[in-house]
């Protein structure tokens, strides 16, 4: 039976149900059975493999809606402590709000320290209305925080998205400081998840870490194609329309199995594709042409705004794909780069900025859409 009916089954903005999520029986099993059995997980994998959705998926799970409060905050766009203390407030009061007012009360009540950045409309729903430079002392409404989850009257399960966020803060000790608290904190499991490998590994397999051995490691991989295949094909035939099953084919290879690619084009396909008809590889082409067209000025911007080392390298690495070496004079004479310095300068920058991803010695743009809207205006 269908649950949430909505108009296009390829969703792109977030968990709907289990109806619209393909796959990750297993991964849906393993994640379950660690977090009600007591252990604390590392989730890793590139973004855009779907981990969010993942959570929200096992977070829906009987095994834990019954028993738990479930809290997923994403910490990617926080610079300081105090961003990420506000980020976590405002996220479990936004969680606890649908389950009544003596629920999220005893929340509000716990925080002492920033009651006068909780705000209560006409209906008494609070809301945080606290700004970041309102947060006088977060390590306080930190404690506060963590005093309430571990005196909750259910045990909580809270996953925290992008945690390697945290090692780019000013204050360096907030890495043992979490551990801490994590620690000792009996009524609640976390989920640290990220999509830096790099970084996530380090944090939870040095042993000069604080994190060192404290949760169990979970690699996330690609959906496989059969199991996409078979989801679309089901979609597709659910609403009357067919699908010649070479799209998926074609888009799997196209965008390297990469759940949000893959998705976001079916979801355009789905649309162009009325009742009755067929989609197929023809198809292709337009849809994603016109998902590229959609976000051409965001591009545009995006790269006007890089100093030109930066740009250019980004430009050359487009081209080749998926690069390395980038510092050789055969790569630098190949794109008529600046210098090997200029190009080692630009690297990390481009990293840093969620451009550029590096594994195992080889560099990609980020986005694979902005990366064929570089090849188009490059020709």
């Amino acid at each position: 039976m269908k649950t949430n009916s909505i108009e296009n089954p390829f969703v792109t903005t977030g968990y709907v149900s289990a109806e619209y999520f393909c796959d990750r029986e297993k991964e849906t099993s393993d994640l379950v059975r660690l977090l009600v059995n007591g252990n604390n997980v590392a989730l890793i994998s590139p973004r855009r493999y779907g981990k969010t959705d993942l959570l929200r998926h096992c977070f829906a799970q009987p095994a834990i809606t019954e028993r738990y409060y479930t809290f997923i905050v994403d910490i990617y766009s926080t610079k300081s402590v105090a961003e990420m203390v506000a980020k976590l407030g405002s996220s479990i009061l936004e969680t606890l709000k649908p389950k009544g007012r003596r629920v999220w009360e005893r929340f509000v009540s716990a925080l002492s320290s920033v009651k006068h950045g909780i705000s209560f409309d006409v209906n008494g729903q609070p809301s945080w209305t606290l700004s970041v430079g309102d947060l006088k002392s977060p390590t306080t409404t930190l404690d506060e925080i963590f005093a309430y989850i571990q005196q909750a009257d259910r045990p909580c399960l809270i996953a925290i998205d992008e945690f390697q966020q945290i090692t780019k803060y000013a204050d360096k000790n907030i890495e043992a400081a979490l551990r801490t608290y994590v620690q000792y904190c009996s009524n609640a499991k976390f989920v640290f998840s990220g999509s830096r490998q790099h970084l996530m590994a380090t944090m939870f397999t040095s042993p000069a870490r604080p994190f060192y051995q404290s949760v169990t490691l979970y690699g996330l991989n690609l959906i496989p194609i059969d199991k996409y295949k078979d989801f679309c094909l089901k979609h597709f035939r659910n609403s009357g329309k067919n699908l010649d099953l070479t799209v998926v084919d074609l888009l799997y290879d196209r965008f390297d199995g990469i759940t949000y690619y893959v998705q976001r084009v079916m979801n355009e396909l789905f649309a162009r594709t009325t009742t009755g008809n067929t989609c197929n590889t023809d198809d292709v082409e337009t849809s994603v042409k016109s998902i590229i067209d959609d976000s051409s000025l965001v591009y545009e911007d995006l790269l006007y705004q890089l100093p030109e080392k930066q740009s250019l390298t980004l430009m050359a690495i487009a081209k080749e794909g998926k690069a390395t070496n980038l510092t050789s004079g055969e790569f630098v004479n190949k794109y008529g780069l600046i210098s090997p310095s200029s190009v080692k300068s630009a690297i990390p920058a481009l990293i840093d900025k969620g451009l550029l991803t590096m594994d195992k010695g080889v560099y990609q743009v980020y986005d694979k859409f902005f990366n064929l809207w570089l090849l188009r205006n490059m020709n």
